[in-house]
């Protein structure tokens, strides 16, 4: 999903950030030199941290002056050392403990996965950047200023295509009515096409989940296979990733330990347990249930090279100004980069589903970070989140 995209409620049309960031768009970007290098983050088996610091400080603040029910963090400091931190409580209902490194759905996220998986049939010469849409998928995209003959690959990773949100059609305005819908892709993007382009293609930028839906079709038209057994085969088995999946059609549980997540709606309202969902409503561009250890995994080896050939990770770490986000965020292919308090950049996405917010990074020299909240808070909470973040790798 869009973790740039407001949270919707009955009343109001989803803003989980800007309008131009979406609920289920996940993201974090900046211009990189091509070719350079990260330090290798040798996997460390995860500690408790000894004492409060200002990650645990910073979490528990989210908890008692931000409100939202449990937050989770894992961090891989300077000193090469791995810790988790739990703040708040897994249920409301019952009290029950926060599980360390719970699963969490990791929302957009997921759109980072899915263009590792696109550059990685770029370089096996099966898709092109600079290919039109209509290559792989002929008359697919069609509708008021938009044509597929028009976008090109890379615009849909950079979100640069103009196609508009399909988050805004009509029956995605509210989320309490669709925990346990089961949307077709397709269905996802006619909500789109319904709408007017935005602008276009390649002459502004505009956060979409629209793109990584078709992003998702096409590696399924030119794979033969499905969408999540592509991802699951080409990025998680082949780092190791034990606690992260894409959802099965129909499923709506999460499989391991977890806290219960809350959807928000709105002033004075209550508090839905959102736990449960068909995140068909997400699919490519944000279903993905990952653990916060194992989202600091994938952007590390991302980022080290491990998933990408040299050419296609600089592709990917090339990057347009995308302060919609945030101030000095820029956006590549499916990954975002920001600048620290410290100096240097952090490179990931974040994410958000109905009920999660997830942000955090990886860093040159080898620092990680991925920080999630049981539900998706407003302003400044989402803002506090974000300084979360920063405070980690600072620190």
């Amino acid at each position: 999903m869009n973790e740039h995209t407001p949270q919707r409620t009955p009343q109001h049309a989803p803003q989980h950030m800007p309008r131009r960031t979406r609920m289920v768009r996940y993201a974090t970007a900046a211009t990189a030199v091509a070719g350079l290098a990260l330090t290798a983050v040798a996997p460390t088996a995860a500690s408790a941290a000894p004492r409060p610091d200002v990650v645990q400080q910073r979490l528990d603040a989210l908890v008692k002056a931000d409100g939202v029910p449990a937050a989770l963090a894992t961090v891989k400091g300077r000193d090469g050392r791995t810790r988790t931190y739990t703040a708040g409580v897994g249920d409301l209902a019952t009290g029950a403990k926060v599980p360390v490194d719970g699963q969490i759905r990791a929302g957009s996220n997921t759109k980072a996965f899915t263009a590792v998986v696109v550059l990685q049939l770029v370089a096996e010469g099966k898709v092109g950047l600079d290919a039109t849409v209509d290559t792989y998928l002929p008359g697919l995209l069609r509708g008021d200023g938009i044509d597929g003959r028009n976008i090109t690959v890379r615009q849909l990773l950079q979100h640069t295509s103009g196609l508009p949100d399909y988050l805004d059609a009509p029956e995605l305005t509210d989320f309490t009515t669709i925990q346990y819908r089961y949307f077709e892709p397709r269905e996802l993007l006619d909500g789109a096409l319904a709408q007017k382009a935005l602008f276009a293609p390649g002459t502004d930028w505009m956060y979409s989940n629209t793109n990584y839906v078709v992003a998702g079709l096409l590696i399924q038209k030119v794979t033969g296979r499905p969408y999540g057994e592509e991802v699951t085969k080409r990025v998680i088995d082949r780092i190791g990733l034990r606690h992260t999946y894409v959802p099965a059609t129909g499923e709506t549980a999460l499989r391991e330990p977890h806290p219960h997540a809350y959807l928000n709606t709105g002033p004075g309202g209550p508090r839905i347990d959102y736990t449960e969902m068909d995140s068909s409503m997400a699919w490519s561009a944000g279903a993905v249930v990952s653990t916060n250890t194992d989202l600091n995994t994938f952007y590390s080896a991302l980022l080290t090279g491990r998933l990408l050939p040299a050419a296609q990770l600089a592709e990917m770490r090339t990057t347009v100004p995308a302060e919609l986000i945030g101030p000095g965020v820029r956006y590549g292919l499916g990954i975002e980069s920001k600048p620290l308090s410290c100096g240097g950049l952090v490179w990931g996405h974040g994410g958000t589903a109905p009920a999660h917010r997830n942000r955090g990074g990886v860093t040159e020299d080898g620092r990680a970070v991925s920080i999630t909240v049981t539900t998706v808070p407003g302003e400044p909470a989402a803002t506090h989140v974000t300084d979360a973040v920063d405070a980690a790798l600072c620190q």
